[in-house]
């Protein structure tokens, strides 16, 4: 990786996350309202040949592990397809993707076919009423087969995203976590991100707490993760065959080590998800910008990146007026 992908506190970049579609199949309450929220039209979304052309720039500069994500990005006609040239771009050393697992049993042999490696799939409750309740959707039975489908042909490894809630879901701590006993799950507990639900105030649990019900369910170990691209901290439970993770953007954040970018689906590069700006690659692009024109503005974004997000504990801070699910996460 040149110096071009290093930002102004030191901090080199390798990692894009991608959003191919701002659609999505459910509704979680802690990502948008129960209504939903505008689209994007289908011409302000890129294009998969722009949105490749955008990745082999950034590779060029050193990028080599991609996420894909959406809204969710199973949705969009031709994800296979997109996710498959992706793979194939050389210099890429990782690429995985994050769903919502409804579509997952029907996509799992693809994807695999298609060069994904590893695969995220948010999981919020075993419970399927609870699950309906959150997602705002009745899909439970849908989303647990795409699971076991995607552990079946071994896509590894499997890692359920569970965002805890006070009073909503954290009741379910530890029968998440008892889902590493047998399987070789990463099962991840993740704080809840005040970003755009104003009724998150009381929902928010922090990281050390989670913690602490996990430690008295038995040994557990800090361990390393050869799969991590992102800001977990990982655990082990005494014998299991799966590991815990822990992410807690907001009582320990992980804005020192962060290397990552984001691309949405309409080309806005942001090099902080709760960032007051956004650089127009999309604008950039259409309107017949070199390559080095385009490098030299990822560079610009780049050395401007933020030393740390403005999220504080108990705080609420929208992302310019973009819910989550336009973001990518």
């Amino acid at each position: 990786m040149d110096d071009s992908m290093t930002d102004a506190h030191g901090r080199r970049i390798d990692y894009l996350r991608i959003s191919i579609t701002d659609r999505c199949n459910l509704r979680c309450q802690y990502c948008m309202p129960a209504q939903g929220v505008p689209k994007l039209r289908h011409d302000e979304m890129l294009s998969y040949e722009e949105l490749l052309r955008l990745i082999r720039l950034l590779v060029s500069m050193g990028i080599s592990k991609i996420r894909i994500t959406g809204g969710e990005p199973l949705v969009r006609k031709g994800v296979l397809y997109f996710c498959e040239n992706v793979a194939r771009i050389p210099g890429i050393q990782s690429v995985s993707l994050t769903t919502n697992g409804v579509l997952l049993e029907q996509f799992a042999e693809g994807l695999l076919r298609a060069g994904i490696q590893r695969i995220n799939i948010s999981l919020d409750s075993l419970d399927p009423r609870k699950f309906a309740s959150i997602t705002r959707r009745d899909c439970f039975d849908q989303v647990w087969r795409g699971i076991l489908k995607a552990s079946e042909l071994g896509l590894s490894p499997v890692k359920l995203n569970a965002v805890v809630m006070r009073g909503v879901n954290d009741d379910e701590i530890e029968d998440l976590a008892r889902l590493t006993f047998k399987d070789p799950f990463h099962v991840r507990f993740i704080e809840l991100m005040p970003v755009n639900a104003e009724e998150a105030d009381g929902l928010f649990m922090g990281s050390d707490e989670i913690l602490g019900r996990l430690s008295a369910m038995g040994p557990l170990s800090p361990v390393n993760s050869s799969h991590s691209n992102g800001p977990a901290r990982h655990y082990q439970f005494q014998g299991a065959a799966g590991k815990i993770g822990i992410i807690s953007p907001i009582s320990h954040h992980f804005c020192p080590a962060c290397n990552r970018l984001r691309l949405t689906a309409d080309g806005k590069l942001r090099t902080c998800l709760f960032a007051a700006h956004e650089t127009d690659l999309g604008s950039t692009l259409r309107e017949g910008a070199s390559d080095a024109g385009i490098l030299r503005t990822v560079r610009e974004a780049i050395l401007a990146k933020p030393e740390k997000h403005a999220l504080a504990l108990g705080g609420v801070r929208k992302c310019i007026s973009r819910p989550m699910v336009a973001i990518g996460g």
